[in-house]
Formats: C-alpha cells, sequence, structure tokens
C-alpha cells in the first residue's frame, strides 16, 4: 500500500468533512447502503414496483397527486423542461429579480425564445408581493401566461411567502400559471402544491431528499398540462408527451437505476420522522443559527445578509460581510483548518457574503460544530464581531 503523505487531505482532515454548504447536502448511511447494488433491467417488474414506490412517495411529500416528470439533470433542466413545454415562442412571463438563481432562470427563459419580466427587487428582502398584484391587475388583455418565483432563493438566504402569490393571482382573476423553484426548499420547509395552487414545480434530489446531484423533477398541475397541449416551445429530450407515452412517464432513454432505491430510502426516513415534523426541525436548527448571527452582528460585525425577519431562510443562511472583509478567507480557515465547507457568494456577491447551510439531514450536533469553526474562523481572519454566538444557539437548543 502507498504510504500516506502529509500533505493527502486524509492525513490532514481527520473525520469527517462538516459539510454545512447549501447543497448538495449531507446523504445519510441507509441511502448510501440502498444505492449500492448492481445493474439490473429497469423495465424488469423488480425495478418498476421500487420505482413506482419512490414516485408515489414523492408525491406525497409534494402534497400533489398530479403527473411528475423526473429527468437525469441538475435542477437547471428541470427549469429548462418547464419552460419548454409550457410555453410558445414569445409568451410574457413574469419573473421577479430577487437572487442570482432567479437571475439565470430568467436568462434561460430568454434564451429560449420568451418575453420575460424581470421587475428588479431588493435581493435582501425578495420580491415585492404588492407590486406583483398590481402588474397582474394592470394586465387586463392577460398577455402574461406565468409568473415564476424561486420559493427559497439559495444564493441570500430569502424564502418567499408562495400562498400570497397565489392570493395576487386570485385577487387579480388572473389565468396565469403559478411556477415555483423548490430546489433549495423541498423537504427542509413547508410546501404543499396542490393547496398553494401550484401549477408546476421544480426540484432536485441533492437538497432536502438528501441524495446525490442528477436527478430534478417537474410535478405539475391539471391546468399546467392543460398548457403543455397548447405549447410550441422546441422541445425533444425534455418532452413530456414523449414520457407520458413511455411506461416510467419520465425520461428520455436510459432509466438510472441507483438514484430511485436511494429515493424510495429518502422518502422512508422523512417519512417515518414526519413531514411537518422535518419542517419543524428545519426551523429549530435555522432558529439556532439566526440566534448566533444575532450576536456576532455586533461591534459592527457580520450580519444578515436577508433584512426581512420573516422572510429568513429555514434552510440557509447567509452571512453579510463588513466592508472590507472577504468571506473568502472565512470559507478557507473552515475548510482547510477545521474541515468544514461553508458556502460561497454568488455572481454579485461574491466575496460579500458566506453561507451556511443547514438542510437535509443534520442534526443539534453537527449545528454547532460548524457555528464553533464558523466563530473560530471569523476571529482567525479578523474580521469584526461580537462573540458568544455559539453559546446563544447553544441556549437555545438547549431549552427546547
Amino acid at each position: 500500500m502507498r504510504p500516506m503523505t502529509p500533505e493527502s487531505p486524509a492525513a490532514r482532515k481527520p473525520g469527517r468533512l462538516f459539510f454545512a454548504n447549501p447543497g448538495p447536502t449531507n446523504i445519510p448511511d441507509s441511502v448510501l447502503r440502498a444505492m449500492d447494488r448492481p445493474t439490473t433491467d429497469f423495465m424488469s417488474a423488480d425495478f418498476i414496483e421500487v420505482y413506482d414506490r419512490a414516485v408515489a412517495g414523492l408525491k406525497r411529500l409534494l402534497f400533489t397527486t398530479g403527473e411528475v416528470f423526473i429527468y437525469t439533470s441538475s435542477g437547471h433542466g428541470a427549469w429548462e423542461a418547464t419552460l419548454q413545454n409550457l410555453f410558445s415562442p414569445g409568451d410574457r412571463i413574469l419573473m421577479p429579480e430577487a437572487g442570482y438563481f432567479s437571475r439565470v432562470w430568467g436568462a434561460m427563459a430568454r434564451a429560449l425564445g420568451l418575453e420575460v419580466e424581470m421587475p428588479e427587487a431588493d435581493w435582501r428582502r425578495g420580491p415585492d408581493i404588492g407590486a406583483i398584484a398590481e402588474r397582474l391587475a394592470a394586465d387586463t388583455a392577460h398577455e402574461i401566461k406565468a409568473i415564476c418565483i424561486v420559493h427559497n432563493e439559495t444564493s441570500t438566504g430569502v424564502a418567499v411567502p408562495l400562498p400570497e402569490i397565489r392570493a395576487a393571482l386570485d385577487a387579480a382573476g388572473h389565468p396565469a400559471l403559478l411556477l415555483a423553484d423548490t430546489i433549495s426548499s423541498f423537504g427542509s420547509i413547508e410546501f404543499r402544491m396542490a393547496d398553494w395552487g401550484i401549477d408546476a414545480v421544480v426540484g432536485g434530489s441533492q437538497k432536502g431528499l438528501m441524495l446525490p446531484a442528477g436527478l430534478a423533477f417537474t410535478a405539475v398541475s391539471e391546468k399546467a398540462l392543460a398548457a403543455h397541449a397548447q405549447a410550441r416551445l422546441t422541445r425533444f429530450y425534455f418532452d413530456w408527451t414523449r414520457m407520458m407515452a413511455r411506461r416510467h412517464r419520465s425520461f428520455t432513454g436510459t432509466v438510472p437505476i441507483a438514484p430511485f432505491y436511494g429515493l424510495l430510502e429518502s422518502v422512508r426516513l422523512i417519512e417515518a420522522e414526519g413531514i411537518e415534523a422535518v419542517w419543524r426541525r428545519h426551523h429549530r436548527l435555522a432558529e439556532a443559527t439566526r440566534r448566533a448571527v444575532s450576536v456576532w452582528s455586533g461591534n459592527q460585525g457580520v450580519a444578515f445578509y436577508c433584512a426581512d425577519p420573516a422572510r429568513r431562510s429555514d434552510s440557509v443562511t447567509a452571512i453579510r460581510m463588513p466592508e472590507g472583509h472577504d468571506g473568502e478567507a472565512v470559507r478557507r480557515i473552515a475548510y482547510d483548518r477545521f474541515n468544514v465547507s461553508l458556502g460561497a457568494g454568488l455572481d454579485p456577491l461574491g466575496g460579500k457574503v458566506f453561507r451556511i447551510g443547514h438542510m437535509g439531514d443534520l442534526n443539534e450536533a453537527m449545528l454547532l460544530g460548524t457555528l464553533g469553526v464558523v466563530e473560530m474562523a471569523l476571529r482567525l481572519a479578523r474580521v469584526p464581531h461580537a462573540r458568544g454566538g455559539v453559546d446563544a444557539a447553544i441556549e437555545y437548543l438547549g431549552a427546547g
């Protein structure tokens, strides 16, 4: 056997990596074991049973009985599939810009030939629902075919109250579809597709579902399926009509086997805990994180990026750096010295924030370890902050 060198990661970083990045997330051991199996025929009766049970579980967690299309892709592929299947060239959609991912989704829609209204919003607060309501009321010709909302903006740690968007549509009597990106909210934050009147839901495998990246999906309402029948954007690999003709009602080509064994186990874990208990656990761990950040923000130090306390995410907290300090320095110290992986600032937020992911397979000990390292890294990077954030998190968790 080749000797371990001092520079090798295993020698330099004993123990497990604390993965506190907001996606992908930690994969439970039982999910890893469930996926550890040889290749099998994806049309065999044994696999079909696993597939059907896994998809049925996914629908239960989404709170829908509608169609779900699954793809071998990242969440970006699910965005593209959803746009291609619901719209025609020149259709107008309303997509408030409120973070990195809403911006990219809008750029994709334009590239596909859609007209995109992207009113600017304060990234620290998220979309202005009053302004959305006013725009819908003014659209008496119903030129807007859909509203596209990122439920939980991973880049900013801002969550949007989707029922309020639905209420704005209903109040205006507007027939537009309501599309929601739930990539960093599904399985972590309360979401009820049918009850909230969501027409298309984009999701991925690598966050609240606790699976490796590589599977993505769109869940659709009957209204969305009717819109699909009229949609004329070019598509082939992501064509829902083509998928519905297949036994799996998803995929164009080979069906990946292992992820569905993992999905079946992931659904089992979530339902054993109870989906509402999962939401409460995420809220509890997020609140402990917020208690720590509230203390650290003393001494004109780091602060919440999300400026609206009511919209602070239960799956990721973005932390704003004081002027003249670099979030990447904090991340490097956390990773290189203490084996904790934090999220970076994306696009215009590069270096201006770092992010703590608190979603998926996570408990109090894991979170407190992460918060302890963050507090050490802030000190070592000489970033202004008040000490005692971890104590505040401990006090909150210990009282619960």
